[in-house]
């Protein structure tokens, strides 16, 4: 990051207001001219650089506050006294030119308020021991158990007995379907146990509503306030994630529970000792070994002619998973489906379809969303490929093989214990693959050597009381410029999408504490449709007005219909998003967001639709190549209306000219459509094939309406110019 002096907005100085200028009265009126020549010499003096160091002030602040000072005696009629006297002298040649130094100083200080207060920051930003910030799990002589294994080891099982045996307990897991999952589990087994995500507190006791002694939350909902006996904290691996890996060291250091049950990789034991080192805590290692044998197969799967019941084909983009789903069904095979942006209720429809024995379904092609969250009795593991797009510190995509961690979480699914598969096999598609799989699955993972930090809400108001002029955004670059780590150990984590979000919400008018709650909002900024509707619901509530169940349905569309091409359905995982945004601002601003129980029986059918979606994804994709469609939803229209308002008063060629010679290049847009399967590889050829023949043909434009093609008509051509453009414009913005 640039110097924390380039963080900082130098403030306008302005002197005291007064009826009179007892400076001019006493000497006179100043000489501007002479002011700016003697500043001038002022400026470069090399004395007053060094004594400008010594001040704590660099080149930066330096030449900042040199432009403001000199503005300030030139356009200020009435300077301070002392200023003004002092300037008089010098210009008379009645005293040296370095007497304006102790004036130069308290100007940087008011231009620059970090000045007065940098060791106060220094000191909210160490971060060297986090350990202390949690006195009440310190007043506990905690015991720490680590339960260490592989995927189908069981090792979540015996930590979370434990759990289910204790007379008070919380769950701590990465995904709300993990949570859910021990949730129902503990009221199955007769043990009282709520569920806390961002979005919801689901009650064991739904009557008078009162708090169990067991919880099941998400990692970053845990209370480090309430005492429990047992807590569980899963997937402790996490610690490492560049976004979400403060909410695991959090939960290590500061869940107040006489035992803690951790469970993950052997990579993250080292890492975990450490810190705990540093709480002078002690650990209880347990290892496991893999309940099943998995079996790497000496050969490839070459083609998906020869794929079998119990088989898992992962993928690591749509555009892979579309074009499989095509390929397997036309064999006259049913596959479920599962990729990350889906609604958790499809997902396990998916996944229970699945796993029934007497469903005709016996393939799944899923994204690497299997890797955690979700039971599955897969047999065999097959790769379609080893390379994950992935983003990079700077917010670029790149292209790179999966690390050997990925290939061991998402490999162990196959050969589940307690199912029909007591073996579990893995293999790739392409015969060029399968050596780094087996290269990859033959080590150990890497040792995590640094844990995740985040500054938290109570340390940005301090920051903020030090500095009130400063945006949310510089304050948390201003706060990860002075904070000070143990860099052996820790890391700060990405804040990219939070100043992205309150960069986004700047001008709307909002408390610090409100605001740094919205920047928190965990929604997909890639989505247009969710973060516009993120900016309209800060609006709402900057204004203090209620976002009423009504007010919520006009913004995003109500009714929905099912979905009948790929478009559509993506539109609705959007819908989805936003709805899980509402729930999430509800729990936090109960007054402004009083709708959860409507906008949550919503949300279940939305889902209900997706879910119907998914299960004819096969004819969805037809339809979006053909244009056999009813048309899209009401939602996806008045998107369309509000952001080319006057695509259906032009000539349908006429505004594609451009788009279809970028997507003719196979460019950047094409590769984006192909891989949110808004396109299909068939669709662009034939896109391109029409559109040369149309080029070819003078008189396209006035026979348009009659032209026609036995694979895409008129509808579905407009449906997919307008997504082109609404990719196009992702771009531009």
């Amino acid at each position: 990051m640039p110097p924390v002096s380039q963080l900082m907005v130098p403030l306008p100085v302005k002197s005291v207001p007064d009826s009179s200028n007892v400076g001019a009265e006493l000497t006179g009126k100043l000489n501007k001219e002479e002011i700016m020549k003697w500043l001038a010499k002022f400026y470069q003096r090399r004395e007053i650089k060094a004594a400008a160091v010594e001040n704590g002030i660099d080149n930066y602040i330096y030449h900042q506050t040199y432009l403001s000072f000199r503005k300030f005696c030139l356009e200020d009629d009435k300077l301070p006294v002392d200023l003004h006297v002092t300037l008089s002298d010098i210009i008379a040649g009645a005293c040296h030119l370095d007497s304006l130094l102790p004036y130069f100083i308290r100007h940087a200080k008011q231009a620059f308020p970090h000045l007065e207060c940098l060791d106060d920051l220094k000191k909210i930003s160490d971060l060297r021991l986090p350990a202390n910030w949690y006195p009440e799990a310190r007043a506990l002589t905690r015991k720490i158990v680590f339960h260490s294994g592989p995927t189908n080891s069981g090792k979540t099982y015996h930590a979370l007995e434990r759990f289910f045996n204790s007379k008070s307990g919380v769950y701590c897991g990465p995904l709300k379907l993990l949570a859910s999952e021990v949730y129902y589990k503990s009221n199955q087994r007769g043990v009282p146990c709520d569920l806390v995500t961002g979005e919801e507190r689901n009650f064991a006791n739904a009557t008078d509503k009162s708090p169990s002694s067991h919880v099941s939350c998400t990692v970053e909902m845990v209370s480090v306030n309430t005492p429990y006996e047992v807590a569980v904290i899963d997937e402790i691996q996490m610690l490492k994630d560049p976004s979400r890996g403060w909410a695991w060291t959090r939960a290590l250091l500061g869940v107040v529970a006489e035992e803690v049950h951790v469970c993950g990789e052997a990579a993250a034991i080292d890492v975990v000792k450490e810190i705990l080192m540093s709480a002078s805590e002690e650990i209880e290692m347990r290892r496991y070994k893999r309940l099943t044998e998995l079996i790497i197969e000496d050969a490839s799967l070459g083609t998906l002619d020869k794929i079998r019941p119990g088989d898992c084909l992962v993928c690591f983009n749509k555009q892979d998973i579309f074009w499989s789903m095509r390929q397997i069904e036309a064999m006259g095979i049913e596959c479920a489906v599962i990729y990350g942006s889906l609604p958790p209720g499809t997902k396990l429809a998916q996944a229970k379809k699945f796993n029934d024995p007497d469903h005709p379904c016996k393939v799944l092609v899923a994204t690497d969303a299997i890797g955690m969250g979700l039971n599955l009795n897969i047999g065999r593991v097959i790769f379609n490929s080893l390379i994950k797009p992935t983003t990079n510190e700077k917010g670029e995509k790149e292209m790179d093989t999966i690390s050997t961690s990925q290939a061991l979480q998402i490999a162990g699914r196959a050969g589940r214990y307690g199912t029909q598969f007591s073996t579990g096999y893995v293999t790739t598609l392409k015969n060029e693959d399968l050596p780094t799989l087996k290269r990859l699955l033959s080590q150990h993972p890497e040792p995590i050597n640094q844990v995740g930090l985040h500054p938290t809400a109570e340390q940005i108001e301090l920051y903020a009381y030090h500095l009130p002029h400063a945006n949310l955004s510089n304050l948390i670059d201003i706060f990860v410029n002075l904070s000070t780590l143990d860099d052996s150990l820790y890391f700060i984590c990405n804040i990219n999408d939070f100043k992205f979000l309150a960069d986004m919400i700047q001008h709307v008018p909002l408390p610090l504490r409100a605001r740094y709650v919205f920047c928190c909002a965990p929604i997909n900024r890639k989505i247009p449709f969710v973060c516009s509707m993120f900016l309209k619901f800060a609006r709402q509530y900057s204004r203090n007005e209620v976002l009423s169940f009504d007010w919520l349905g006009r913004q995003i569309g109500l009714p929905f219909s099912c979905p009948n091409t790929l478009l559509e359905l993506v539109h609705l995982e959007s819908v989805f998003d936003v709805l899980d945004l509402y729930l999430w601002l509800s729990y936090r601003f109960q007054d402004l967001f009083p709708d959860a129980s409507l906008v949550r029986d919503m949300q279940k059918e939305l889902d209900c639709l997706i879910q119907t979606g998914v299960a004819q994804l096969t004819r969805l994709l037809i339809n979006s190549e053909t244009g056999v469609s009813s048309g899209t939803s009401q939602a996806v229209e008045a998107e369309e209306n509000q952001h080319v308002p006057s695509a259906k008063k032009t000539p349908y060629f006429h505004n594609a000219v451009n788009i279809v010679n970028s997507i003719s290049s196979h460019g950047r847009i094409a590769d984006r459509l192909l891989s949110e399967g808004l396109l299909t590889p068939k669709l662009l050829e034939d896109l391109k094939t029409e559109w040369q023949r149309e080029k070819d043909n003078e008189t396209a434009q006035e026979t348009v309406s009659t032209v026609t093609s036995p694979i895409i008509t008129k509808r579905s051509k407009n449906e997919m110019f307008k997504a082109v453009k609404r990719i196009n414009r992702k771009r531009v913005k």
